[in-house]
């Protein structure tokens, strides 16, 4: 297949190179401090196209152009620290095209990417993910789900109720490192692997939209992946959750579970309705069936951009497929680029809090900006009278690894003093010591309501739910005498029980009921 490519960008992790020359020192040298360029852009991770022109024109390389260009390929990385796989081979209009996967490995720590697990409830997503990251195929009696689940309620009724985070990490090579250790070790992953997808395992059921919400916003996943069972098609919260990650820009893939068990004619209806929702105005995503490994490194590479949907066959039981899925995993480029973030203020939005024995109080959330080392202090609030207070950290750990350092696009966790265990309420903050944080109660908000049976009116009292913030807010003032489906306007909100720490530009989402709305925060009024 000659293809073409959209001509080479100045910013981003992707370089076109028509050949290579190892010969050249000067050349070779340029070339280094260029790929270093794509490698900061890439957060780490960077795509070479060897035999395309920089306007995109699929040339290809001769046999022996294309040993040269590894050849200085090889010098340029061994100068950098890095490392390279070919993840992908083509055909151009005189020889073959080469695209390489390029990763940093030398005294740094893994590249990690976040990977929210959507669907509906019994698609299959807990299964998934235990076999992912335990390393071993499901025996359809739940064996995989037990791997990975926090609560024996979820076990006993084989459902997801809670948020829960595990690790599947990479060697250079592409191997799994959860594979070859039979069994899930989180440290060890962590510390051998050059990449690690954090799958962030989130509820399926309606009743726990609100705890699947708030592992969406307080995750900021780089990408999410809809699991739909192919025996049972899109139904329940499929849409639902297909429209929240549209909502949110949050570029998704479908991967089609129990295909072991589903009869071809059923697979091939069920697999023509998740296109044509995919097609839907609104959405309008390109479906991509996975069939190759050619096909995993198309897909990834154009995943940041959210129009590409790829759609994966798996079956947890057999196998099938699970080594594509894995593939495209690995390939998966970072999409937030945290690197630009790690100069700011530190700011991490408490997800979770823990009382453990002969350490203390230990708080975890996500870094979302800046950076922290053990024994710097930060500001922990606000408090329900609207406070902050200074704290110190003890110790951090991220996937149970001690660590001096964290920052931003990291989740950690943090061993902290000067607080009790019941002071702590999820969606508080720990901030840059030096940060002047104002507690908010009332603010403006330009909002889109999604869907609402009858009308909203002032004195309206949804939950917002904006990072790990949950909290009923009321509606205080409107352009409007009423809203309704479709309706956008600019509204004031005030949090009902304690001041929350939010800032402008934050999105949020509102819901009551059935009722559903986007928001966007535009200004503080306390």
């Amino acid at each position: 297949m000659v293809f073409r490519l959209e001509p080479e960008r100045e910013d981003g992790n992707l370089e076109y190179k028509l050949k290579l020359d190892p010969r050249n020192e000067d050349r070779l040298i340029k070339l280094a401090t260029q790929l270093n360029y794509r490698l900061n852009e890439g957060g780490g991770e960077a795509f070479y196209e060897l035999g395309i022109s920089d306007e995109g024109l699929p040339v290809g390389l001769t046999e022996e152009e294309a040993k040269r260009s590894l050849e200085a390929m090889d010098m340029i990385v061994e100068n950098l620290g890095a490392r390279y796989m070919i993840v992908r081979k083509e055909k151009g209009s005189r020889g073959d095209i080469y695209e390489l996967l390029i990763r940093r490995t030398v005294d740094t720590p893994p590249i990690q990417i976040s990977v929210a697990l959507l669907g509906n409830v019994d698609a299959g997503k807990s299964t998934l993910k235990g076999v992912l990251v335990s390393g071993m195929l499901d025996d359809g009696d739940g064996l995989a789900m037990s791997q990975v689940a926090r609560y024996l309620h979820e076990l006993k009724f084989r459902r997801s109720s809670s948020v829960s985070l595990h690790i599947l990490g990479f060697e250079m090579e592409g191997k799994t490192v959860n594979d070859e250790l039979q069994g899930y070790n989180e440290s060890e992953i962590y510390l051998r692997s050059s990449k690690v997808v954090v799958l962030v395992d989130l509820a399926g059921h309606e009743r726990y939209l609100r705890t699947t919400l708030k592992g969406v916003l307080g995750s900021m996943p780089d990408y999410a992946a809809i699991v739909v069972a192919a025996n049972a098609g899109p139904i329940g919260s499929f849409r639902e959750h297909l429209g929240i990650s549209v909502a949110l820009n949050i570029p998704s893939f479908i991967v089609m579970t129990k295909v072991d068990m589903t009869p071809p004619e059923v697979l091939a209806t069920n697999l023509r309705k998740v296109i044509e929702l995919l097609k839907l105005p609104g959405v309008n995503k390109i479906p991509f069936p996975v069939r190759s490994e050619n096909d995993c490194a198309i897909a990834a590479r154009n995943m940041p951009h959210g129009r590409i949907a790829p759609i994966f066959f798996v079956s947890n039981v057999t196998g099938e497929g699970l080594d594509l899925l894995k593939r495209f995993l690995n390939l998966l480029p970072p999409r937030l680029n945290w690197s630009e973030k790690e100069g700011q203020e530190f700011l991490t939005y408490i997800d979770d809090k823990f009382n453990v024995s002969g350490v203390g109080v230990v708080v975890s959330g996500l870094v979302e900006s800046g950076s922290i080392r053990i024994g710097q202090r930060a500001l922990l609030g606000p408090f329900d009278d609207g406070s902050f207070r200074t704290v110190k950290v003890k110790s951090m750990h991220i996937s149970r690894v001690p660590v001096e350092r964290v920052t931003a696009g990291q989740f950690a966790t943090f061993a902290i003093t000067n607080v009790e265990y019941d002071e702590i309420k999820k969606g508080m903050v720990l901030l840059d010591v030096d940060s002047k944080p104002r507690a908010v109660r009332t603010f403006k908000a330009k909002i889109r309501v999604l869907h609402h049976p009858t009308t909203i009116k002032v004195g309206y009292e949804p939950v917002i739910q904006l990072r790990t913030i949950r909290q009923p807010v009321k509606l205080v003032w409107s352009p409007k005498p009423y809203l309704r489906s479709g309706d956008k306007a600019e509204v004031v909100f005030s949090f009902r029980k304690r001041p929350e720490y939010i800032r402008v530009g934050d999105t949020f989402v509102f819901r009551e009921g059935r009722t559903k709305g986007l928001g966007k925060v535009t200004e503080i009024l306390d």
